[in-house]
């Protein structure tokens, strides 16, 4: 009859090799956390778009905000606004850049303009969202503007032909 001595130890075995290193535990540490880290957070998505920095200036790490995102739907959604908004920043930044070069001011154009068509579903959502518009709403109005474009585009009878037989 087998003993389960062998299970423990096998689960021992497990355990060492799995066992957080004294420099993971320091990296992966956040000190003391602010009640408002979300609102400092989401307020650096805006301005930066960037995970990263956003949760350094907040005091967290990324994991927490992305496990956050996960958790909390509320959370979720000021994230995509707080991205929404980021975009509009960097639409109108490489806006004025084109319309007003100044050689002093420093801008990727090229990434500024893939980053944003990267992101234009995503932008195209949340407009429709703020705007209250659904699903249907989108396509019923997009049909509506391809039916008068059809209308527009048929021929025109000529003059003095009936339609009737």
């Amino acid at each position: 009859m087998p003993t389960n001595s062998s299970s423990a130890s096998a689960q021992r075995v497990r355990r060492k090799n799995v066992r957080i290193t004294d420099t993971q535990k320091r990296e992966g540490e956040e000190g003391p956390i602010s009640k408002h880290w979300r609102t400092y957070f989401l307020q650096a998505l805006a301005a930066t778009s960037s995970v990263t920095a956003s949760a350094k200036a907040a005091g967290i790490s990324p994991s927490r905000a992305y496990k956050t995102r996960r958790e909390d739907a509320d959370f979720a959604a000021a994230w995509r606004a707080a991205l929404y908004e980021g975009y509009e920043h960097l639409e109108m930044e490489a806006l004025a850049y084109l319309r007003g070069h100044d050689p002093e001011r420093k801008l990727d154009i090229a990434n500024a303009i893939r980053l944003l068509a990267a992101h234009s579903a995503t932008v195209a959502e949340e407009r429709a969202r703020r705007s209250g518009r659904d699903e249907a709403a989108v396509f019923a109005a997009l049909d509506r503007k391809l039916d008068a474009i059809r209308t527009r585009r048929l021929p025109k009878p000529a003059p003095g032909h009936a339609d009737e037989p």
